[in-house]
């Protein structure tokens, strides 16, 4: 069984990744790349580590038409350019997961509000399914449009809904504190991404508001039956890929909340709750498309509970094969690794 698989955006990082993944998958087969910028170009010109097959096909323009055997898509492309590519392809039957922002929210409001976008097909946020594959597995099975969850906020919101679900916090008191390697921040050529600029420095930025805030909290609520707000502050550190996210927590019975994030994922091949008093760390997670959690804690009222992805899998294209593995009812761990690269 070869199933056909589009990337469109397939030249930024996360476009790369995708295809090394199903080029290990044993169902899916790449057959058309789309990347408006490259189009015209023989993959292996523009992404020198691809090969094979994949590096010979030609890059079409991003909203070209895709032939009638493709049956899966990767929208891979920015915020504000994906839309109308996915309605095409929605439109012509295939199944839809999207990389980017535009259908992570269910109201055009809250978008918005995000992005400083209209957008120009509201009536399908409806019927986009949210992709945190651990929490809504039934949904994505059912689902022609998954939205593939930002990587901030899957490294937030893995470890948080479990004690939102518990009623364990206190939704006043919420801080979110993330790092990520530069390529959470694309291949475009950006000043602020020079070597120069980030070797040996570490900055904040997102502020006072950052984009990710309105999809951990819509999500948070959704999934955690529980309101809260956010004080998310990202930032940049000087290496090319990893997420650390820290999450400084108040409530009660923090001596339960190890136990409560144990039981939520025990039986998770892709989330692994670390011995209570142990911290995840980048590294540890590195080329894997798992989510590490530990935990900390300070009081009976207090605790740090520290979270780490690859931003680029987990955070990105290996949770999108996760996501295009359910939606086709294939085992969902199918051409993705529990095992980091060491070292």
């Amino acid at each position: 069984m070869n199933i056909h698989v589009a990337i469109l955006g397939s030249t930024g990082y996360t476009g790369a990744e995708l295809i090394r993944l199903i080029e290990n998958h044993p169902y899916l087969e790449v057959t058309h790349v789309g990347a408006h910028s490259q189009a015209g170009k023989k993959v292996r010109d523009v992404l020198p580590g691809i090969t094979g097959h994949v590096g010979d096909l030609t890059l079409a323009k991003a909203d070209a038409a895709l032939a009638d055997d493709v049956q899966l898509v990767l929208t891979a492309l920015p915020h504000g350019a994906a839309a109308e590519p996915v309605k095409k392809a929605l439109d012509a039957g295939k199944k839809v997961v999207d990389l980017s922002a535009d259908f992570r929210h269910q109201s055009p409001d809250i978008y918005q509000q995000a992005y400083g976008l209209e957008h120009p097909h509201p009536h399908l946020l409806k019927h986009a399914v949210y992709g945190l594959s651990e929490w809504a597995r039934t949904d994505i099975a059912q689902a022609n449009l998954v939205a593939n969850p930002g990587c901030y906020p899957t490294s937030t919101l893995l470890p948080l809904i479990p004690l939102l679900k518990a009623k364990l916090l206190d939704d006043s008191s919420i801080i979110v504190d993330s790092k990520s390697g530069t390529s959470g921040a694309g291949r475009t050529a950006k000043t602020g991404l020079l070597y120069c600029e980030v070797n040996e420095g570490l900055s904040a930025y997102g502020l006072p508001r950052h984009r990710h805030a309105w999809e951990m909290e819509e999500w948070a609520e959704n999934f955690g039956h529980q309101s809260i707000k956010v004080r998310f502050v990202p930032h940049l550190i000087p290496m090319s890929r990893g997420m650390l996210t820290t999450l400084h927590l108040t409530g009660k019975h923090t001596e339960t909340w190890h136990q409560t994030l144990l039981q939520a994922y025990q039986n998770e091949p892709f989330v692994r709750v670390l011995p209570e008093g142990k911290l995840p760390s980048t590294k540890g997670v590195s080329g894997s498309n798992r989510c590490d959690i530990g935990i900390c804690r300070l009081s009976d009222t207090e605790a740090v509970v520290v979270s780490c992805i690859d931003n680029l899998l987990k955070g990105a294209s290996g949770q999108a094969i996760q996501n295009a593995n359910i939606m086709l009812g294939l085992d969902e761990g199918m051409g993705l690794s529990i095992h980091a690269q060491w070292p």
